[in-house]
């Protein structure tokens, strides 16, 4: 009799597909959720390094050209006052307001310093959430996934044993299938999860790099402004 039962479940279709479609609809539709879930992270995922890798190519020729020697004035009026770059960005918010700062007379209005700064803080803000805008979905994937994975494994087992208690048989051609289509539904939402969370941490750290950055060419500016502005 046991011999029986293991040979037919040998001959059972445990494929991804097989045990997809034998499995009830809410865990079908945990699955499906699941496997949406990790499809949409990973179109994040290659998005954003294509995004910072952007941004960081874009940041090393700004930079390069910021520090060649050219006269601010000059270097602003190349790329206008509403340029596409992030750097860029940041540079012109900080002319814009250099230039509204004068006076008729050509001279500064009171508070300079501080409305410059202002500017660039505000250019870079916007930056760093076009930069994070997106990554809160993996994080939500990487600490949900698992327990809707575990919800449509309870969800199987406990149909699982509702088919048991029908059939009145323990066999392994009758207890297998449930507990796999059970389980499968927690292998993806593992499957989700792991590289949503390894790649929210690399990417979240990625992007206070990048904004690290323009931190760091916005204070630069401004001690450059500071000297005219002390002059």
């Amino acid at each position: 009799m046991e011999q029986d039962a293991l040979a037919l479940a040998g001959e059972m279709d445990f494929s991804f597909w097989a045990l997809f479609f034998r499995a009830t609809l809410i865990v079908k539709l945990v699955m499906v959720l699941l496997v949406a879930m990790s499809f949409y992270s990973w179109a994040i995922i290659v998005t954003k390094f294509m995004q910072f890798r952007r941004a960081k190519a874009e940041a090393a020729m700004f930079d390069q050209a910021f520090w060649s020697g050219e006269p601010l004035d000059e270097l602003y009026e190349q790329i206008g006052p509403s340029p596409t770059g992030s750097s860029e960005k940041v540079f012109a918010a900080g002319m814009l307001e250099w230039r509204r700062s004068h006076r008729a007379d050509g001279g500064l209005i009171a508070g300079a310093q501080s409305r410059i700064d202002r500017s660039m803080d505000v250019a870079i803000a916007k930056e760093a959430e076009g930069l994070n805008a997106r990554l809160g979905f993996l994080a939500t994937t990487a600490s949900s996934a698992p327990f809707i994975g575990l919800f449509g494994t309870v969800w199987g087992i406990m149909h699982a044993f509702t088919e048991i208690a029908q059939q009145q048989n323990t066999n392994l051609a009758v207890v297998a299938p449930g507990i796999a289509e059970a389980l499968l539904a927690t292998g993806l939402g593992l499957l989700a999860a792991i590289p949503a969370l390894i790649f929210y941490n690399k990417l979240t750290a990625d992007s206070d790099n990048v904004a690290a950055g323009w931190e760091s060419f916005a204070d630069e500016f401004s001690t450059i402004l500071s000297r005219q502005l002390d002059s």
